[in-house]
């Protein structure tokens, strides 16, 4: 059994690395959702996404460099001055210029890293002026939708579709919703979280968001998605024995599209208990 588990190991990792190696589209990461054996983000469709996918691999290779240089460092070291080639050991106690170059390096190194990551986070805190909110709550375990009044004023719960026939050709098992969030492309839309009993946490890996939703208090992000489809995301948040069952699922469709849905949706979430208008805060 052991060596049966072993070879299939062995063939799984063969399979990965010959998809790395002769670029296989599903060896990297697709647009929405997560993808078999992918090697990095998936596709942003944000602007800030993209910002941030780029300062990721402009990490990498700072990363790799470093790894190289210390390597190298330590290779020159093994083979100069071990004990056959440097019987009597040299006696130097300080050196100003390695000593000025090792404090020095370091620090334009983190300036480096600092000023892109400073703009990017600022980026991510300062929403611009939003065309659309929508206020996510979450529950357990699933999640809740509210369009204010000038969207027309509805509120809808989202569920994860647990029936393989229900699902629909384009929704992935675990992930697909039954009521999805609707917004139009190339519009800012902000999106205030909370909770109705835990902590949950609202991320969508392809819009580069994620904020924690916590009882009693309204937290807020914003995305501008730039490209039409269908976008997927989960609770990460370590919420109950629910937790895997928390999909999001974001629908970015035309403002042409968009109206039309609004138009059906205001008849199908509307409520006869409740006629108060949603009112949403409004962050200064």
């Amino acid at each position: 059994m052991r060596i049966e588990t072993g070879r299939r190991s062995v063939t799984a990792l063969s399979t990965a690395a010959v998809a790395l190696v002769l670029g296989i589209s599903e060896a990297w990461a697709a647009a929405g959702r997560p993808s078999p054996w992918e090697t990095g983000m998936q596709e942003m469709v944000t602007e800030l996404g993209q910002s941030v996918s780029n300062f990721h691999t402009y990490l990498v290779w700072l990363i790799a460099v470093i790894c190289l240089f210390v390597l190298a460092l330590l290779l020159t070291i093994v083979a100069r001055f071990n004990e056959r080639k440097n019987p009597v050991p040299s006696r130097t106690t300080h050196n100003t210029l390695l000593e000025v170059a090792w404090t020095i390096v370091p620090v334009l190194i983190l300036v480096a890293i600092a000023i892109p990551s400073f703009r990017l986070l600022r980026q991510q805190l300062v929403p611009p002026q939003a065309d659309v909110v929508i206020k996510a709550t979450g529950y357990s375990w699933y999640w809740g939708y509210e369009y204010p009044a000038d969207q027309g004023g509805f509120k809808f719960d989202s569920n994860m579709i647990t029936e393989d026939s229900a699902r629909k050709p384009d929704q992935p098992r675990l992930l697909g919703a039954d009521n999805a969030m609707v917004v139009p492309v190339g519009k800012v839309v902000r999106v205030q979280v909370t909770s109705a009993d835990v902590i949950h946490s609202f991320a969508l890996p392809s819009f580069y968001i994620k904020v924690d939703a916590v009882p009693g208090r309204l937290n807020e992000t914003w995305f501008k998605a730039d490209k039409e489809g269908v976008y997927y995301g989960q609770c990460s948040e370590l919420c109950g024995n629910g937790h895997p069952y928390m999909p999001i699922e974001i629908r970015v469709v035309s403002e042409q599209q968009y109206a039309a849905w609004l138009a059906e949706a205001k008849q199908r979430y509307a409520s006869t208990e409740d006629t108060t208008p949603i009112k949403f805060a409004n962050a200064q």
